[in-house]
């Protein structure tokens, strides 16, 4: 077996990401822990397991924002799109549409923090 364990998700400030990652969008966080150095590791993941962020500090010039160019960077999977959409537009995530149904699921487009493009969704009943 083989699995994606954690991916690194550029930030600008630590606090600032998880204030959107954890109160938004109800993801948990898996570590938060700062090294003699100075050095902060943060890690945030669903609640119950699966691939996490690793909210990164970004250097001068990293593309925080723009990952994954213009399009959609990462999919976020709900069983309840209308309590998890409800959650994040009261925290006010910003979404570019209404939510619409296709054939793979309710969907709706918001973006991140730095105004990167995520899916929200919920796919169909099986």
């Amino acid at each position: 077996m083989i699995r994606l364990r954690d991916v690194t998700f550029l930030v600008h400030d630590h606090d600032e990401a998880l204030t959107f990652f954890v109160d938004a969008l109800g993801l948990t966080v898996r570590q938060d822990e700062t090294f003699p150095d100075g050095w902060r590791r943060v890690v945030v993941g669903p609640p119950d397991g699966g691939t996490g962020l690793v909210l990164a500090l970004a250097g001068d010039g990293a593309p925080v924002g723009r990952q994954a160019g213009g399009d959609v960077a990462f999919f976020l999977e709900t069983d309840d799109f209308a309590d998890q959409h409800a959650r994040m537009t009261r925290h006010g995530v910003r979404f570019r549409e209404e939510p619409r149904h296709e054939t793979y699921g309710t969907v709706a487009v918001f973006e991140d923090l730095y105004g990167g493009a995520w899916d929200l969704i919920e796919p169909p009943a099986r």
